[in-house]
């Protein structure tokens, strides 16, 4: 008898587990990060990356797009960027008499959006449609982007000079917000040899980054985690844990019902990412710190007191009850 063939589901998820190594071969130490990348593309949402300048978080979105086979662009956000330089504007023609609409850089599966929190709130807003909405209008004609479509958004935690933080509403419109660490000391060894051996962080061919999984492989696994099993005592756990966030007294402001969805479709995306078709609370407790991170405001005083919202994630995980 002849081999069965493997479900779409299982095909697909073996092409996005190959997306470890293959992305290691530019990247080293960075796994939690392309692990979340990977569960923001199957769930839909967008990423705002958090680490020191130079632990290659462009580099991290340039080879997840290269490994599959998907379009990316980088927008470098500055404090005289305007809206239109993102969502692109109409444009006259001479030649035709006529205004024609020119894409801007939003027009992409992967959007780098480098140091978003460098530009105004008015070019932050350009964003909010698209990311929302997966469509921007210009000169009240919506036009739809390309689907898959993920903005991955950086920040720098240390200098905030000439800055303008993202406002809540901005902040709850990540699925994800992924700290990217310094590497530790062996992995900062593998980063030198490499250079020494004459890596090239901009030409990724070079390095031996191919495709592995590409659209078609993306919707089989947005289809399959659709389909993952969630039981009512698991529902019941993600609003205890997100409810439990808005009694902390050290929070001014808790997770909403938005961030309870992100958290339950995050934990789905990473049950069926580990093999299985349904969810259990190691799942929920997995997500939780980097879905819920950012949907939270601190009081002033906890901040003065060094409370952070990962201990206050990690507290509230602690004493909600685990269902059985």
């Amino acid at each position: 008898m002849a081999p069965a063939e493997p479900e779409p589901s299982d095909s697909a998820r073996a092409s996005l587990e190959a997306l470890r190594s293959e992305i290691a071969k530019a990247v080293v130490g960075q796994d939690p990060a392309v692990t979340g990348l990977v569960v923001a593309l199957l769930c839909r949402g967008h990423v705002l990356l958090e680490g020191v300048p130079g632990v290659a978080k462009t580099l991290l979105v340039r080879a997840l797009a290269a490994s599959l086979e998907l379009d990316t662009k980088r927008v470098q956000f500055t404090p005289d960027l305007m809206p239109s330089d993102v969502t692109g504007s109409l444009v006259y023609d001479a030649r035709t008499a006529e205004f024609s609409f020119q894409p801007g850089p939003v027009f992409t599966h992967l959007l780098l959006a480098d140091e978003i929190n460098r530009t105004p709130p008015k070019t932050q807003s350009s964003l909010l449609e698209a990311m929302e909405e997966r469509q921007v209008t210009v000169d009240g004609t919506p036009r739809p982007l390309p689907d898959p479509f993920l903005v991955a958004a950086t920040q720098n935690p240390v200098e905030y000079e000439g800055t303008y933080p993202l406002p809540e509403a901005q902040l709850d419109r990540f699925l994800l917000k992924l700290t990217v660490p310094l590497p530790s000391r062996q992995d900062e060894i593998d980063v030198l040899t490499r250079h020494a051996d004459g890596f090239n962080p901009r030409d990724l061919k070079a390095a031996g980054i191919r495709p592995v999984a590409g659209p078609a492989d993306l919707e089989a696994a947005r289809e399959a985690v659709a389909k993952t099993t969630v039981s009512p005592e698991i529902a019941g756990y993600v609003v205890d844990i997100c409810r439990a966030t808005r009694d902390s007294p050290s929070l001014a402001l808790g997770v909403s019902p938005r961030g309870a969805t992100a958290l339950l479709s995050t934990a789905r995306a990473w049950a069926w990412l580990t093999g299985r078709d349904y969810v259990i609370p190691d799942d929920v407790k997995a997500l939780a710190l980097p879905t819920l991170r950012h949907r939270i405001h601190l009081r002033p005083e906890a901040e003065m007191e060094g409370v952070t919202a990962d201990s206050v994630i990690t507290s509230v995980l602690a004493h909600v009850p685990v269902p059985r």
